[in-house]
């Protein structure tokens, strides 16, 4: 169980997190060396008094930088592990003297999204696949695997709404803004997903050049290979980065928090009111630069 979640996490961490190879490869040898240090158990067995003594060797042995990131390696993995539901309990939350500093998203600016969106060309079937799945991802706000598992019955034209299935297999409602409606009827017309190989078969919306579902690597190619084109750095865009422009980009225009909450199918506000700092941030950084007195 412990190494099929760790594969779990390293494909959340490179799909959805964007994070870098060297990353990636840091986290799954730190986490990899936990596992070793707490074997047999498995990561839901561990407690806090296991942690605090994996911690206390590191701290003999390693350099701080390193501790560190093993730290928020264990961080991660844990928050990941509750989120799937595969350990009901994170132990990092009682780690003493190791307070979890929030990281706040990196949004790209909407000038760069409109960039990387219209700069999709439009004419072949995976170009306009391309472009229903950037904006589904930026329109809605969802999740990587959200958008991947989209049939096509979830899609109701007459309603302006698809339905989406989210953590725990909750299902939600998300609104079909104009773009992505434009999107979808360029999909829908000849020439578009019906000239990918086998889409008279396949049921799901998104589908890769072979007719199957689109996969969550093959959605980090599609946004890398549009990221180039625009002129945007790869790493900088993701699918957690569009979903993480979305929210801060709605709450920039004046949307109420409890309708991003909704949008985005998050279970507690709180986790939605990271979008709000940086919101505010970022009126900060226009007020210094464009109030007379912020610049004396």
């Amino acid at each position: 169980m412990a190494e099929a979640a760790l594969d779990e996490y390293v494909v959340w961490l490179t799909v959805e997190r964007g994070r870098s190879r060297a990353t990636v490869a840091a986290y799954r040898r730190d986490l990899r060396q936990f596992l070793s240090f707490v074997a047999p158990r498995g990561p839901g067995e561990v407690t806090s008094t296991d942690l605090e003594a994996y911690v206390a060797g590191l701290r003999a042995s390693r350099a701080p930088a390193s501790v560190a990131r093993a730290i928020a390696a264990l961080r991660g993995w844990y928050g990941f592990l509750v989120n799937e539901r595969l350990v009901e309990v994170d132990p990092t939350d009682h780690l003493r003297g190791l307070r979890r500093v929030a990281s706040l998203p990196k949004p790209l600016a909407e000038g760069e999204v409109a960039r990387l969106l219209d700069g999709v060309p439009g004419a072949t079937p995976l170009d306009r696949r391309d472009r229903v799945l950037l904006e589904l991802l930026y329109g809605t706000g969802c999740r990587v695997s959200e958008a991947v598992g989209v049939r096509l019955g979830d899609v109701d034209r007459a309603e302006g709404l698809i339905t989406v299935v989210g953590k725990g297999d909750r299902q939600r409602l998300v609104p079909i803004g104009t773009a992505l409606a434009v999107a979808l009827d360029a999909y829908d017309a000849p020439g578009g997903r019906s000239g990918l190989v086998g889409a008279g078969r396949a049921t799901t919306l998104l589908l890769n050049r072979r007719g199957g579902a689109l996969s969550r690597q093959g959605v980090d190619l599609i946004i890398a290979r549009h990221a180039l084109r625009a002129g945007i750095e790869r790493r900088r865009v993701s699918a957690h980065v569009l979903r993480h422009s979305c929210a801060t980009h709605m709450l920039d225009h004046g949307a109420d928090i409890r309708v991003v909450q909704e949008l985005l199918g998050h279970a507690s506000i709180a986790t939605t009111q990271v979008y709000t700092a940086v919101s505010t941030r970022s009126l900060r950084e226009v007020y210094s630069r464009a109030h007379p007195r912020a610049r004396e």
